[in-house]
């Protein structure tokens, strides 16, 4: 029996050990300078060693949360990293895993985090999202907020974002987890927007809460997989980056109620075959994308910059592509984009998403067995 509880500890003992040394390492390495249209500009990387990387924020005093699909959450403090305990069990594997993560704008006096995360159950999985408070490096209170309740075995298109709206209630997408139909049934989760509050609690105003047969979370219908979202600073619109099939790539902006066509319509077609899916590209009832991509670039992540550190791009929206390996810079004018900006064209990989750092540079991460968090910063 000691020779058990011996080999145990020794386990127990070397998968700490391992987990520690997988963790990613810091680091501060110049890439590379690059012109732009707000001039020269330094590239450089602050950590690698990141296991598939899927979204990052900052907490108020500048520390940095990267969410691992995996199913790792990891902190960058003063040049170290750690690993945060208390997460809920997260289902990994495909594209599902651990994906969004948002840092409350109250964050100093409630210390609350909120993530969306796949989540198994019978049938197979499905998207869920939880809030919890930060203690340290470890997470309390877990509470889950929303969960996919018909889960099936497809390892395909989870979503997941989770923002903020400017009346404080969280609009969180999800995909339609590779069946297609799904998106146009209002008493099923997948392919929509879904608007909670942080409480979890369903919003009065919801635009399908009184509606007979659909859920009450839901926000908007007929998406195939949102991958980005970011709210207007100056209008408070809700911009959304969504994946097509083969083309099709979109950005929409996002209107409660409204329908976004996929399957119906669609720019893209049947991987493969190359033939039509749906009715064709527009149909009246249904919301036409802002700009679509076709061949696609995989838009990721978005965020507006609103920083001083480039005043050429006050205002700009960033997408992160995956296919396309790039950055993309879009001027917008009246709710329509004026202008594109290619950035970082194959210089990092897969950019899974990016946001304005306190400091007012932009910040990225590449999704890879190998992912990397960058800085983006003015030339001296």
């Amino acid at each position: 029996m000691k020779k058990v509880f011996s080999i145990l500890i020794f386990l127990a003992a070397l998968n700490a050990l391992s987990a520690q040394s997988s963790l990613p390492v810091t680091e501060d390495t110049t890439i590379g300078q690059f012109e732009t249209s707000a001039g020269s500009v330094i590239l450089r990387r602050l950590v690698s060693g990141l296991q598939n990387p899927w979204s990052f924020d900052f907490l108020p005093t500048g520390e940095i949360l990267i969410t691992e699909r995996g199913g790792t959450l990891v902190l960058i403090d003063d040049k170290q990293t750690h690993a945060i305990t208390g997460l809920p069990p997260i289902s990994a594997g495909g594209q599902g895993g651990l994906l969004d993560i948002l840092v409350d704008p109250d964050f100093a006096k409630n210390r609350t985090v909120y993530f969306t995360y796949a989540t198994a159950g019978p049938g197979g999985r499905g998207t869920a999202s939880a809030r919890a408070e930060l203690d340290g490096y470890n997470l309390r209170n877990v509470h889950v907020l929303w969960e996919m309740k018909r889960k099936t075995g497809t390892g395909h298109h989870f979503g997941s974002r989770i923002r903020m709206l400017p009346d404080g209630t969280l609009l969180i997408s999800t995909g339609d987890r590779g069946d297609m139909q799904r998106s146009q049934d209002m008493a099923d989760a997948a392919g929509k927007t879904h608007r909670i509050n942080t409480d979890g609690t369903i919003p009065l105003d919801n635009p399908f809460r009184t509606v007979r047969g659909a859920l009450p979370s839901l926000y908007t219908t007929g998406h195939r997989n949102i991958q980005g979202l970011a709210v207007h600073p100056a209008t408070g619109e809700i911009w959304a980056s969504e994946h097509g099939p083969q083309g099709g790539d979109e950005i929409n902006i996002i209107e409660s109620g409204k329908n976004y066509g996929w399957p119906v319509v669609t720019y893209g077609r049947n991987y493969g075959t190359g033939t039509r899916i749906g009715e064709g590209e527009t149909k009246e009832g249904l919301e036409n994308p802002v700009i679509q991509w076709t061949p696609s670039i995989a838009p990721s992540g978005l965020t507006f910059y609103t920083g001083d550190a480039f005043p050429v791009w006050k205002g700009s929206l960033f997408s992160g592509n995956l296919a396309g390996q790039r950055l993309v810079r879009m001027t917008i004018e009246n709710s329509r984009i004026t202008g594109q900006e290619i950035l970082l064209q194959g210089t990092v990989g897969r950019i899974r998403d990016v946001k304005e750092g306190p400091d007012g540079f932009l910040y990225l991460i590449t999704d890879s067995a190998n992912g990397a968090l960058y800085r983006i910063e003015p030339a001296p």
